[in-house]
């Protein structure tokens, strides 16, 4: 079709939000003749640490001559954003798929009894597509919520990543770690491999039974601190760590992985708002960092990657998130905040319908009982301008934090990465 815009097409579906469940995605995905069973397939499925982990494993499988991508969610500013081949976007090709994609819900959704394809399971089937049509051999898919019944769990995966675990996204997934652990360690394949991040002992425990049940091996990582002499010192923070499970992962595909190899593909990765320098002349980083977790993981990467200078933060949170366990997390780091709120319009667009932001002011008042100054501004772009000008005069840096959608374009409003 010509002229077919995949961003436009994608935002103009209806936003229904979350509606789990497998029906819909496999009858979409025979439609389309199975793309994710062409190339062998790495679940990656966790609370944080998904993307970087995602495109870690791709970038060290291509390091070792292997055509290789990833699968991500969400995006920050394009849709294409949502699959990498080779290190890189395809968006002609991501359109494409998306077009083909759009032609197949139809003949699926003219078979369901008053059920529609949903947003994430058309963009997520159009990512698999990109990724067969592009002939990649490996890839890495990142869940998109949960894990069991999340449009992702359609792939035959050779392994399975659990990166993290965290309270987050509980009116879906539970109120507990296990509860929530359980959910994602259900797409597990039998007689595949586990590979296990640092997770509390109870989550642990499970993983292990988990694995034992399905007849997997299993392969724990520890939080790993920089090798002497090793390339990974100059992965930041707590990149490391995620490092470390990319690489375990990788190895389920490629058996043996070369150290120098993987650090340099790592090392030369920039990956979209995970510790993202955005901005000079004082240094701007994005970190998608929204919930306690990874607010406290970001915390202890900041002296790092700002060599101890102050930091003044724009932040913007949303309602359903906790906002004063992700402040606590940060207090301590950030000379100053901005509080803002975020684009509507982007809610709407990525699939939120009905989701709001936590209020500024609101932000300012929790913020003011963990004894941390800040002040208001009316929208991202005006709280970046803000904490820009205070952080020239301080001779420091600005972090972005707090949600995904903090990043959004919105009529040229959003500040982007």
């Amino acid at each position: 079709m010509t002229g077919f815009d995949a961003d436009e097409f994608l935002n103009s579906l209806e936003p229904i939000g979350w509606k789990l469940g497998l029906e819909r995605m496999e009858l979409l995905s025979n439609e389309l003749g199975r793309p994710q069973d062409s190339f062998a397939s790495i679940h990656v499925v966790g609370t944080n640490g998904k993307s970087s982990v995602s495109r870690m494993v791709a970038a060290i499988c291509e390091a070792h001559g292997y055509r290789s991508g990833c699968s991500l969610s969400p995006h920050l500013t394009r849709w294409s954003e949502r699959v990498v081949i080779s290190g890189r976007e395809a968006p002609e090709l991501f359109a494409e798929s998306v077009r083909r994609t759009a032609v197949a819900a139809e003949a699926v959704n003219s078979r369901l009894d008053g059920e529609e394809v949903t947003q994430f399971e058309l963009a997520t089937a159009a990512a698999f597509l990109t990724l067969a049509e592009a002939g990649v051999q490996v890839a890495a898919i990142e869940a998109g919520l949960g894990g069991r019944l999340d449009a992702t769990n359609s792939i035959g995966s050779l392994a399975t990543v659990l990166t993290s675990i965290g309270l987050d996204h509980t009116e879906y997934l539970g109120e507990t770690e296990l509860e929530i652990a359980g959910e994602k360690l259900a797409v597990l394949r039998p007689e595949t491999t586990l590979v296990l991040g640092p997770v509390s002992a109870e989550v642990r425990e499970l993983a292990r039974e988990t694995a034992r049940a399905r007849n997997c091996r299993l392969l724990e990582i520890s939080t790993p601190g920089p090798s002497p002499g090793s390339g990974t010192s100059g992965i930041e923070g707590f990149q490391r760590t995620n490092f470390a499970v990319a690489e375990a992962a990788a190895g389920c595909f490629l058996g043996e992985v070369s150290e120098l190899k993987a650090e340099q593909a790592v090392s030369a990765l920039v990956i979209y708002g995970r510790l993202e320098q955005i901005g000079a002349d004082p240094p701007v980083y994005a970190d998608v960092a929204h919930n306690p977790a990874g607010a406290r993981a970001l915390a202890a990467s900041l002296p790092e990657l700002t060599g101890g200078a102050p930091v003044i933060g724009v932040i913007g949170v949303l309602s359903d998130k906790d906002a004063p366990g992700i402040l606590a997390e940060l207090a301590d780091s950030l000379e100053r905040v901005i509080f803002t709120g975020l684009p509507e319009k982007a809610l709407a667009a990525w699939g939120r319908p009905g989701a709001s932001a936590r209020e500024p002011e609101e932000l300012l008042r929790i913020a003011a009982g963990l004894g941390l100054e800040g002040e208001t501004a009316e929208s991202p772009a005006t709280a970046l301008e803000r904490a820009r000008s205070i952080a020239l005069a301080c001779g420091g840096a600005v972090i972005m934090t707090g949600s995904h959608f903090l990043f959004a374009p919105t009529n040229g409003t959003g500040p982007g990465p």
